[in-house]
Formats: C-alpha cells, structure tokens, sequence
C-alpha cells in the first residue's frame, strides 16, 4: 500500500499511519501487540526522551519525542478499535485537566505570586478531581515509578500535606545508625530491612539538599561506565584479565578523585 509523499507529515498523518499498520494487510507485528504487550515501550519511549534531554541534543530530543507520541497514538487506537474511547478523546482529556487546574490562568482565581503556590493549587484541585478525601489516598494514587522517584514522590506529597519530619540531623543520624547495624548483623532479612531504610533515608536527605536521588545515580552510573572503560583499556595495555586478583588495583587507578 502506498502512502502519500509529503514535505511535511502532521498528527493526522500519523493517526492513519497506525490505522493503517494495525488494519487488514497491515503490518503482522503491529496487528499482534495490546496495550500489555508494548507497555514496555512506552516506559523505554520516556527514558529516551530524558536521555535526549541530558545530552542536550535537540535532533535527539525531536526524534525520541515523536517515538513517544507514537506510543499514545498506538494504544489510543487500539482503545478506539474497541470503541472504548479515541485519540481525540485523550487530547479533549488532558485539555480539559489542564483548564481546571490552572484556574490562575484560565479561571477567575487570582493570580498565583509563584510557583510553589501553583504546585499547591495543583496538588489541591488533583485531589479533588480524583475524589481524594485524604492524603494517604493521594500517596496510594502514586503510579509505579521508578523506585526511587516514587519515594521522593511520596515523601514530597507528604510533606505538602504537612508532615514532614525529616532534618538534616535527624537524617544522618538514622542513616549513620542503619550502617552500623548492617556492620553488626548476618541476617539476610534484617540486612534488606536496613537497607531499605537506608535507602529511603537517603532519598529523604536528598530531598532536604534540594538534590534529585534519581539524577544522582543516573551520574553515578554514567561515572562507572566511564571508569570501567579505562580499566579495560588498562587491562588491555597489562594484559590483565578481568576476573585477576590484581584488577582491584587497576580499578583504583581509574577513580578520578584520587588523583
């Protein structure tokens, strides 16, 4: 089948394209897949929009976005194939969400002085919205995130709801203190109890810092990749094997901040 050669595809474009990939003499892979069979792709879709937010590459960034809104169109039509709802629907939706809260902008609220008054509003008029007569409803409504995100996520609701007990001194004292239990104890269960509390105390002390736990780690991940890369290279240049004894030695070398 043919599709028409344009200077410029749009929305529309696209709508008929996946019409198209999931119709009689489509495509086999597309016609096959369901809402939990690509649900993966949407969550691999996003981080690679964030990937292209870090580099900083805007041809990277146009590219993934449209990989990403490609995944709306997909399971937005395979919701209109069953005729629970359409592409034109989930935009009327979020429309609609974006209206009410910001009534700021759109409303006769008067208008917000900064930011942090916003995110209240918003937090406010979420719950309303959804029905939410307590906090610890919204915390339940928290959608599987990443873990860390997700316990920075509901660490902040808590706190704008009130409570929040976490200090700097407090923080470190807890976390000084799950380490020296982890350094007194052999037991597995109690080790994964310790080191969930560490780790959730440790997001709680980023959060004091204005520090994002996810972000540091994706750093720290991109440190290890760079500092496993020459230790390869040194490897290969001493013909070390990977699994030596002595290779603790040249992964040393490769720490930066010891030089």
């Amino acid at each position: 089948m043919d599709f028409p050669e344009k200077s410029n595809y749009t929305i529309a474009d696209l709508l008929e394209i996946i019409q198209i990939l999931r119709g009689e003499g489509g495509c086999p892979w597309d016609r096959r897949q369901d809402h939990r069979s690509i649900r993966r792709n949407v969550i691999e879709e996003a981080y690679e929009v964030a990937e292209a937010i870090d580099l900083e590459d805007t041809q990277l960034l146009k590219e993934e976005l449209g990989d990403l809104l490609m995944q709306v169109v997909f399971h937005a039509q395979l919701e209109q194939e069953v005729g629970r709802f359409t592409f034109d629907d989930v935009c009327d939706g979020v429309c609609r969400k974006l209206i009410v809260r910001h009534p700021h902008v759109f409303g006769e609220e008067a208008v917000a002085d900064n930011p942090e008054v916003v995110l209240q509003n918003w937090e406010a008029i979420k719950r309303k919205t959804k029905g939410q007569a307590s906090v610890t409803e919204s915390l339940r409504s928290v959608p599987a995130l990443p873990a860390l995100m997700k316990t920075e996520k509901l660490q902040s609701r808590a706190a704008k709801a009130g409570f929040d007990p976490f200090t700097e001194t407090t923080l470190k004292e807890e976390i000084a203190e799950e380490c020296r239990q982890l350094q007194a104890t052999s037991d597995a269960v109690q080790r994964g109890r310790l080191l969930a509390g560490l780790l959730f105390h440790i997001v709680a002390l980023c959060r004091t810092w204005s520090l994002d736990p996810e972000q540091l780690l994706t750093d720290s991940d991109s440190l290890f990749i760079e500092r496993f890369a020459r230790l390869e290279e040194l490897c290969r240049q001493s013909g070390t094997n990977l699994s030596a004894d002595t290779v603790v030695s040249l992964w040393k070398q490769t720490d930066s901040k010891r030089r």
